[in-house]
């Protein structure tokens, strides 16, 4: 169901019609970003409310509406997707790693408001992973991506799905509030 993630009614909608479609809504992965780079002194301000509002906002305006439909059907689990720039800010990117922040921050508190009602909310923060913007680097740009990543590879898109099967799944039932990296290690170095 293809949704402005900025809009409060079309997501509404979009709950409505999976509900309706299948019965429930058991799992919501909220993965919509946009990433606009800048300072504090050189981006505009409609990129920086671009950013929240699709990062941050975005984020926010899903779960608020999957989770009374979580409610009913007895518990749920949502994902948010951030990013390493979550965890310490990224020079040159001042809206993206206050967006990614906050949306960690976001996931601990709903983990925390939630958890009575059997919803678990975990977060996924992706490293360098092999992208279209990745696989055009030269050699010297991919050697220098790298030496980054202690664990010495550029992730896969897999990484990135095998952690959120495994947050959606039984197997994660004890696993709520968690902020995963996903980055072989940089976010350490």
């Amino acid at each position: 169901f293809p949704t402005d993630v900025r809009d409060a009614a079309q997501i509404q909608a979009a709950v409505d019609q999976t509900v309706q479609t299948y019965g429930r809504l058991d799992i919501v992965v909220n993965c919509a970003a946009v990433r606009i780079t800048g300072t504090a002194t050189d981006i505009s301000v409609e990129d920086w409310d671009a950013v929240l509002d699709t990062n941050l906002r975005g984020t926010f305006l899903v779960s608020r509406a999957a989770i009374p439909e979580m409610r009913k059907s007895g518990g749920g689990c949502i994902i948010n997707l951030s990013a390493i720039s979550g965890f310490h800010g990224t020079a040159g990117r001042v809206a993206y790693s206050v967006s990614k922040g906050a949306v960690n921050n976001l996931t601990e508190a709903m983990a925390l408001d939630h958890a009575a009602d059997g919803i678990r909310v975990n977060c996924i923060c992706p490293g360098i992973t092999e992208t279209p913007m990745v696989t055009i680097a030269s050699p010297e740009q991919r050697e220098q991506l790298q030496r980054r990543i202690p664990l010495g590879r550029v992730g896969l898109p897999e990484d990135i799905a095998e952690a959120a099967v495994y947050l959606a799944s039984d197997a994660a039932r004890q696993v709520t509030g968690a902020i995963l990296a996903v980055d072989g290690g940089s976010h350490l170095a």
